[in-house]
């Protein structure tokens, strides 16, 4: 299968770190594209190889492994007059080179588009960075944590009377890479049709701003603020939120009415679909906390397990899961998203990752680990 990817014959030059950057061109890399991620020497590559804890060996972390995959190596100082001669050879094969540095920063190591045409006019440069670039925030560092504070995502997070609240997880890093990826890929094609490459930028705070999605839409046009709802709830549909059962949590997704009379049917209070508290999403949405409080009254009586055997499929409802809960599930484990690789400095053991998100025929993507610094460099000298 490996020879039939969809990106496979594709090479992307990647001058990339930690998070955002690497998970979308990890994701190439899954689809069959050749990335080549480069790493000064000089300052021991991806710093991500050394985010603690859970380091491998000296120059090596489960980290680095989580966005890393698949890739090859090349140590090579851009800085440098036999790394920059070393790089521009790089550049006359490659469709794409990828970045995400600080925005001020391609301009200066001369790896944006006017910089590059000559050398390629057919190279695409993908730029991710903090604020964008060609604006008055390019120098600025900036992380995921941030954007969720400024484009408002930490105002809708959390419960009502409690402090704002960031995502637990990443989420606008994962969400700008995946874009990057996307937006890589189509200048890559566009390139082949016209045979002219072009920069392609994104930025952690565009996408944050972007996934603000409906209440953006809501308050632009009818100033309607959305803000935090107890339980985790949604701000429009009711019952769509946290409920609490005898042993543990359960969230509900009732999006239709539809849902909302198989929950009353499952929880045997058919009454409900005809009460006109609840009758249409209005009514339950007027009378919100009456709706929770009578679903608890009945979900309470018994466990998460028991409702989930009654729900499964029929209502959209998931059980609350820990990380290791939610790792250990035996779905995870029928669709194949977890796998295990040797690694060289695991003696003994194999490492343990998540797999591909992407099925290509049906078959998961998975498998591969990520490359030790410089692991590639003679591949690469002796093409040059």
């Amino acid at each position: 299968m490996t020879q039939n990817l969809p990106l496979k014959g594709i090479r992307i030059i990647a001058v990339e770190q930690y998070g955002a950057g690497p998970y979308g061109t990890q994701l190439l890399a899954d689809l069959g594209a050749e990335v080549v991620k480069i790493e000064n020497p000089q300052t021991g590559g991806d710093v991500s190889r050394f985010v603690s804890p859970h380091l491998i060996g000296e120059q090596d972390s489960q980290f680095f492994q989580t966005f890393n995959r698949n890739k090859k190596s090349l140590s090579l100082n851009l800085k440098t007059e036999e790394g920059r001669k070393a790089f521009e050879e790089l550049v006359k094969e490659a469709d794409a080179v990828s970045n995400n540095l600080r925005g001020d920063l391609p301009k200066k190591l001369k790896i944006d588009y006017p910089a590059l045409k000559e050398i390629n006019p057919k190279i695409v440069c993908a730029h991710l960075s903090a604020y964008g670039r060609g604006n008055s925030r390019e120098a600025w560092p900036g992380y995921d944590y941030l954007m969720q504070a400024e484009a408002g995502f930490c105002s809708v997070t959390g419960e009502p009377d409690g402090p704002p609240v960031r995502f637990g997880l990443s989420m606008v890093d994962f969400m700008t890479g995946s874009m990057f990826a996307t937006g890589l890929v189509a200048s890559v094609f566009g390139a082949y049709r016209t045979g002219e490459g072009c920069d392609i930028d994104v930025s952690l705070f565009d996408t944050a701003l972007h996934q603000l999605s409906y209440p953006a839409t809501w308050y632009l046009n009818s100033g309607d603020v959305v803000t935090r709802q107890p339980r985790g709830a949604h701000p429009a549909i009711v019952p769509s939120q946290l409920m609490e059962a005898g042993d543990g949590w359960i969230m509900f997704c009732c999006q239709t009415q539809k849902f909302w009379e198989r929950l009353c049917e499952c929880l045997g209070r058919p009454e409900w679909v005809t009460d006109s508290r609840f009758i249409k999403v209005e009514d339950r949405r007027e009378n919100r906390k009456i709706v929770q409080d009578e679903v608890e009254g009945v979900l309470k009586t018994n466990t998460v397990e028991h409702w989930m055997e009654k729900f499964g499929g029929y209502v959209p409802a998931a059980p609350v899961y820990d990380i290791a809960q939610a790792l250990e599930n035996d779905y995870v484990h029928e669709v194949e998203m977890i796998y295990e690789d040797k690694h060289d400095d695991m003696p003994g053991q194999k490492i343990r990752l998540l797999s591909s998100p992407y099925r290509l025929n049906g078959k998961r993507l998975k498998g591969g680990i990520s490359p030790e610094l410089g692991a590639n460099t003679d591949e690469f000298s002796n093409e040059a």
